[in-house]
C-alpha cells in the first residue's frame, strides 16, 4: 500500500518512513505543506500522515484544500499539538485519526493499519492486498509472489522492490527513487546496489518466461509492464 508522509523534521521522517517501508508500505515523503498538497493532489494514496505545523500551508490547510477538491484520500494527523481543541478540530476537518509526538512507532503502525483495515472494509469488493500485472501475482497480505501459478521466492528487499514497480506498472522509475523508497539510502550513482537487485529480481520473475515484465530505460531507470515477445 502507498502512504503519504507530511513531516518537516528530516530526522522524524526519515526514521517513520523507514520503519514503515520495512513493514512493506511504499512510502513518499515530503518536507513542507507545499510540497505534501501536490503530492496528495497529484497521486492515489491509501494514507496521508501529516504534520500540523508545517512550512508552506499547515496540516489543516491541507486537509480543507484536498476535501475541496474531492480527495477523499484517508489522513492521520501527526503532531506535537495535543490540546484537545486541536484533536478536536483536526477530527472535525475529517481526519481518521491524530496521534500525539512524542510517539511509539508501535502504535503509529497499529493506528496505520487499523485505518487501512477499516477503509477495505467499507469497500469489501477491492481486493487491495492483490497486485497483479500480467500473469504476476503479488500478495502483500501473504508475503507471496506467484507468476502463472507457479510460486517465487523473494527476499524481503526484493519483495519490496517488486511491490513499488507493481504499484507503479507503466511507470519508469529512477534508481533513485529505487533507493529512497527500497533502500532508504542517500542515492551514490558509484553505487551498483540497485543494478544488481534488478537483475536478480528479473531473472526469478522473467527469465524462464516468454513473455518479459521487467525492463530497463537506459539512462532513465526501470519499468514493470508486459511487452509481447
Amino acid at each position: 500500500m502507498r502512504l503519504l508522509l507530511v513531516e518537516d523534521q528530516k530526522m522524524a521522517a526519515e526514521y517513520i518512513a523507514k520503519g514503515l517501508t520495512e513493514n512493506d508500505f511504499v512510502v513518499d515523503v515530503a518536507g513542507n505543506g507545499i510540497d505534501g498538497l501536490h503530492f496528495l493532489l497529484s497521486n492515489d494514496y491509501d494514507l496521508a500522515i501529516l504534520d500540523v505545523m508545517l512550512p508552506g500551508i499547515d496540516g489543516w490547510k491541507i486537509i480543507e484544500m484536498a476535501r475541496q477538491a474531492g480527495k477523499q484520500t484517508p489522513i492521520m494527523f501527526l503532531t506535537a499539538r495535543d490540546d484537545v481543541e486541536d484533536r478536536v478540530h483536526g477530527l472535525e476537518l475529517g481526519a481518521e485519526d491524530y496521534l500525539i509526538k512524542p510517539f511509539s512507532f508501535s502504535e503509529l503502525l497499529a493506528r496505520t493499519r487499523v485505518i487501512l483495515r477499516r477503509q477495505t472494509a467499507q469497500s469489501p469488493a477491492a481486493e487491495e492486498h492483490l497486485l497483479q500485472v500480467s500473469d504476476l501475482t503479488l500478495d502483500l497480505r501473504k508475503h507471496k509472489v506467484f507468476r502463472s501459478g507457479e510460486r517465487i521466492e523473494l527476499t524481503q528487499k526484493e519483495f519490496l522492490l517488486l511491490s513499488l514497480l507493481m504499484r507503479r506498472s507503466g511507470e519508469v522509475l529512477s534508481r533513485t527513487v529505487l533507493a529512497e523508497q527500497v533502500w532508504d539510502m542517500n542515492f551514490d550513482p558509484e553505487t551498483n546496489v540497485i543494478d544488481v537487485a534488478i537483475r536478480r529480481l528479473r531473472s526469478k520473475i522473467d527469465d524462464n518466461f516468454e513473455d518479459k515484465l521487467l525492463h530497463t530505460l537506459r539512462g532513465a531507470g526501470y519499468v514493470l509492464e508486459l511487452r509481447k515477445s
